[in-house]
């Protein structure tokens, strides 16, 4: 689901800041593919929200939440995670063809993303694309990791599971797929069921940034696997597999239908 202006541009101004500040000083989560690099440089970063104030804000202030609920018809939605995601001009680094929920450890058809554009995206300069329908097939894939290189940071999802990505790109008429040029402040709402990807940056000299924040509804689920992120582990929280994530310091919940 495409929704045009959803953030407004204090908000979106408090996130450029982010993106500078990590740019310059990755967390201990951070994928960069070329430290320090202005070009060619895929970069993520996550999980942010429990010491950056501007992020705090964003997750608890913007429209995102809300818009989450009102996609999944949740009754109420809970934070799991952001997640900065910065290709500087010129970087050749596709997002492969993957699907969301084989990374985290929650179960749920109400699972999803609010992917924000910092900054206008064309479909061929690196905006998302998905494929119309597939996270209604109940299949789950095998996580891949994102830019392949030694001592790679994702290096857990190599102990996920799954069935293989099909070779969607290898093989695009066969496949319903639907993206959308984004303008700064868009916003895409998507199943972390959905199979999505993402084109190189293609551009010599414009940035491509989001923020995606990830959210819980009614049906999540914890359930830790092997090849989940470890960002937050069953070792932290106060909950047991299988139960919902009712654990206020790590998924707090940000917005109820009758708020």
């Amino acid at each position: 689901m495409h929704v045009a202006g959803a953030c407004d541009e204090q908000h979106l101004q408090s996130i450029d800041r982010v993106v500078q500040r990590q740019l310059a000083a990755p967390s201990r989560w951070a994928n960069d593919g070329n430290p320090g690099a202005r070009h060619d440089r895929l970069f993520t970063d996550r999980y942010l929200w429990r010491a950056d104030e501007d992020v705090q804000n964003f997750v608890f202030n913007s429209a995102c939440a809300q818009l989450a609920g009102q996609a999944m018809g949740s009754d109420a939605v809970r934070f799991y995670f952001d997640h900065l995601l910065i290709k500087e001009p010129g970087t050749k680094a596709v997002t492969p063809w993957h699907q969301d929920l084989p990374y985290w450890p929650f179960s749920g058809r109400q699972v999803c993303s609010v992917w924000v554009a910092l900054t206008d995206a064309s479909i061929a300069g690196s905006a998302m694309e998905f494929v119309r329908g597939s996270h209604r097939t109940g299949k789950v894939y095998m996580p891949r990791q994102f830019g392949e290189r030694k001592n790679h940071p994702a290096a857990w999802t190599l102990a996920g599971q799954g069935e293989p990505v099909p070779d969607i790109e290898g093989d695009r008429a066969s496949y319903d797929i639907v993206g959308w040029d984004m303008r700064r402040g868009d916003a895409v709402i998507f199943s972390a069921w959905i199979l999505h990807s993402a084109r190189g940056n293609s551009s010599a000299d414009r940035r491509r940034a989001a923020i995606s924040t990830r959210w819980l509804g009614d049906d999540a689920r914890w359930m830790p696997h092997p090849g989940a992120d470890p960002t937050v582990t069953n070792e932290q929280v106060r909950l047991a597999p299988g139960a919902a994530p009712a654990d206020d310091d790590y998924f707090p919940c940000v917005w109820r239908r009758d708020d």
